[in-house]
């Protein structure tokens, strides 16, 4: 059976210098906490990204998918991604990223695929940067979901997602620090990255559902990091709300549960009973390998040893049918 990693993540050097040159106020990059990373990237204060060797080494990448017997990865550039800076450094963190995910794909064409990062917060721009990264190999989309604080479904991204559902790309949905972290009281103990993360995700898939956007861009494979982060727990409650209050049915006529079943997840969660419930939630067609390598709590192995403890078929499916059917390999 064919593994394909949906999940999984690359700087690049030059990417790396410009966050550290143009990256403040809000993200400066300082030493790590956490071995063996000499580095790590902050966010208002907060540890936020603790990049590893393998985040900058195709080659190193290489040897490890060889070693954890996975087939091919779809790299994203993680947070912050280029949502920082002015117009001109926003575009030119995507594109410094965009351009060597490219080069590995041509390097390694068998076993490199890439999502394309775009400056978001700039139509213009991400237009055009959207339709070069596909001319040049592009099989997706990454978002953030929140862009510097911004909800995905807000009116001024609606041409950019016009453009995407005209492609009919899949999009990865992965989190960042949520808004108001501060408020939030979750920049200690590393907080961001165990509960912000999940709250993140969780809330702009949420939104997805409640504003009719997956009625509105069809043709767009939303796919929601960390197994759905917390949704697949929620959807009892998300159901009854629905069922009971006239606002949560203000855009839709279907129930959440209903809907989380046009939505597409990986398999990055640690425990297998989290990812039967992902699996039962969205359906074994829905369900996709990823890893989260090579951050500092990726795994590889583990994620694949839990898919491989699913039944055979829903294991054929999670493993590489459905990355291939969405993204058309």
């Amino acid at each position: 059976m064919t593994v394909i990693d949906v999940h999984t993540h690359m700087f690049s050097e030059a990417w790396f210098e410009l966050i550290k040159e143009k990256g403040g106020p809000r993200f400066e990059v300082k030493p790590s906490k956490d071995w063996p990373a000499p580095l790590g990237i902050y966010a208002d204060g907060a540890p936020f990204a603790t990049p590893q060797p393998a985040h900058f080494d195709y080659e190193l990448r290489i040897r490890d998918m060889d070693a954890a017997k996975v087939d091919m990865a779809i790299v994203s550039l993680t947070a912050p991604n280029c949502y920082w800076g002015d117009a001109e450094t926003s575009l030119k963190a995507a594109q410094l990223v965009n351009d060597d995910m490219a080069s590995a794909q041509t390097t390694w064409p068998d076993r490199i695929r890439w999502f394309a990062s775009i400056p978001w917060e700039h139509e213009e721009l991400a237009l055009a940067e959207l339709e070069r990264a596909c001319n040049a190999g592009a099989v997706g989309v990454m978002v953030l979901a929140n862009i510097a604080g911004r909800s995905l479904t807000d009116p001024g991204f609606a041409a950019i997602w016009k453009a995407i559902d005209t492609r009919g790309l899949p999009v990865l949905i992965h989190p960042t620090a949520p808004p108001a972290t501060g408020e939030l009281d979750i920049r200690k103990y590393n907080m961001i990255a165990q509960i912000g993360f999940m709250f993140d995700t969780s809330l702009a898939v949420a939104r997805l559902i409640y504003d009719g956007f997956l009625q509105k861009y069809p043709n767009v494979k939303f796919i929601a990091a960390h197994a759905g982060a917390t949704l697949p727990y929620l959807v009892g409650r998300m159901d009854i709300c629905y069922d009971n209050m006239v606002a949560v049915r203000e855009n839709v006529t279907e129930r959440p549960s209903e809907l989380l079943r046009e939505i597409y997840y990986d398999s990055v969660t640690f425990q297998l009973d989290s990812l039967k419930l992902c699996v039962e939630v969205g359906g074994s067609d829905k369900v996709m390998y990823g890893s989260d390598y090579p951050h500092n709590i990726g795994d590889m192995r583990g994620c694949l040893t839990r898919v491989d403890a699913l039944p055979y078929e829903t294991r054929k499916a999670v493993r590489g049918k459905n990355a291939e059917r969405i993204f058309k390999l």
